[in-house]
């Protein structure tokens, strides 16, 4: 069975880079990390790829706040396609992806987003649903398009939140 290329971008500590590569490694997930990019030099993500064997690359992204530089956004179009990326994986990568990426990889850029879509897109989602006194909350995979946490939904699962739970504990 073919493996399906993966790149997968970054910003932080790269819990659901860990488990995309550890099921990749076992088999249940029949992909292959080709590389591994971060928008932030020091992120812990980087570290996890290079635990794994994968290549990996910090992509300084200029002096937007939320977004990349169309000089970044060109440059990281490029090192996808040199490693042979088939599919781009959002994994906690904060910055929002414009033109080039959406146009070089149509419905082939998957989020992983700490809610259940559509509530609670943006930042720290599971903050806002814990502030909104919800039960439930969950994570949503779902295609990149042009707007934030928009994309048609590919998979979600629910969390339950348990009484004591804390920012911190259901992050």
């Amino acid at each position: 069975m073919k493996r399906l290329a993966l790149g997968i971008l970054g910003s932080g500590k790269g819990s659901n880079c860990r488990a995309i590569l550890e099921s990749a490694r076992s088999g249940t997930l029949p992909a292959e990390a080709r590389v591994v990019i971060s928008d932030i030099l020091d992120a812990p993500i980087l570290g996890i790829a290079r635990e794994f064997s994968v290549a990996n690359a910090y992509l300084p992204p200029g002096e937007f706040r939320t977004r990349l530089e169309p000089k970044s956004e060109m440059e990281l179009v490029r090192m996808l396609r040199d490693a042979g990326v088939e599919l781009v994986i959002l994994a906690g990568f904060m910055r929002v992806l414009k033109a080039p990426m959406l146009e070089a990889f149509p419905r082939r850029i998957l989020n992983i987003h700490p809610s259940l879509l559509p509530k609670y897109p943006g930042l720290e989602a599971w903050k806002q649903a814990l502030a909104a006194g919800e039960k439930i909350t969950g994570c949503t995979v779902h295609y990149v398009d042009e707007r934030i946490d928009h994309g048609d939904i590919i998979a979600q699962r629910e969390v339950p939140i348990l009484p004591n739970d804390t920012p911190e504990t259901l992050h």
